[in-house]
């Protein structure tokens, strides 16, 4: 199986409300100042507000040697998402797919005149997707974590450009997303971006985007990049609600890890989209 070095796609998992304030550590204390340019202003809350608003703040921080293992759970947990995503509401996006399973259920009663057998025919052919769908998804894992999730520190932290960030809650990782930057172009691309299950809906992925674009600002890049195969709306409207705009799409794109197989291509496709956010002209 061939894997392909770190350029895979960015896995985004939630939309949440967005929180007014984004708290970092004293390191991060003059990104966290930059979030102004997407946040409200917000009259001065009471001592009891908060105390509140303390215990559930997201604090972003650069990552660290002992997140890994976390780390490396949420972006899994991401990714087995994707299984059965892909495999049933993915088919609603695919046409021509949908054609050629109606034609081939055609064929089945045709060749074998049984109703039974006709009846059985999309349940047997949901089955072979989500089968397909579980293998292309665990060897697209199994490449990421032996690629740039195996060693984020030599992927991420130490080359100039790039970085990688946590979301801490109540002491607990919950989410985490990459910026990698691109010298060719002047640009970065987010990646990895990924929210604990648990914590979903209290604006972390908002935040993590954020902390990905005043990232690129600070380090003068023109534009921020991005290109993802996920299947629920809630991703692409994150990234438009943080300013990305969609400049196209490639269907039945190839995954690392993928074989291209006849079966293959027949009971797995999936889209992969792209964004830009400029930031100013080169």
């Amino acid at each position: 199986m061939h894997c392909s070095s770190p350029k895979m796609v960015c896995e985004t998992k939630i939309v949440a409300d967005e929180h007014e304030a984004i708290a970092g550590t004293k390191k991060d204390s003059v990104i966290v100042s930059s979030s102004q340019m997407w946040t409200s202003s917000s009259p001065s809350p009471s001592a009891f507000e908060s105390k509140v608003e303390k215990r559930d703040q997201v604090f972003i921080r650069e990552f660290e040697r002992s997140d890994h293992e976390e780390v490396r759970r949420i972006f899994t947990e991401g990714i087995m998402e994707r299984i059965p995503n892909s495999a049933f509401r993915g088919l609603k996006q695919q046409t021509r797919t949908q054609f050629i399973y109606a034609l081939l259920t055609v064929m089945c009663y045709v060749m074998t005149k049984s109703f039974t057998l006709t009846f059985c025919a999309p349940f047997i052919l949901m089955g072979a997707r989500y089968y397909y769908s579980r293998k292309v998804i665990l060897n697209y894992l199994d490449c990421a974590l032996h690629t740039d999730m195996a060693d984020i520190e030599t992927y991420y932290m130490k080359p100039t450009g790039s970085c990688f960030w946590v979301a801490v809650l109540q002491g607990q990782v919950v989410g985490i997303v990459a910026a990698q930057g691109r010298e060719d172009d002047n640009t970065v691309e987010l990646r990895r971006m990924s929210v604990d299950s648990r914590f979903r809906g209290k604006g972390i992925a908002k935040a993590l985007g954020r902390r990905v674009l005043e990232f690129a600002m600070l380090n003068n890049y023109s534009a921020v990049v991005l290109g993802t195969t996920a299947v629920k709306m809630a991703a692409h409207k994150l990234y438009e609600s943080l300013g990305f705009r969609r400049v196209g799409d490639t269907e039945d794109y190839t995954l690392p890890g993928m074989t291209r197989s006849l079966l293959e291509r027949l009971f797995f496709q999936i889209r992969y989209s792209r964004y830009r956010l400029q930031l100013h002209e080169e």
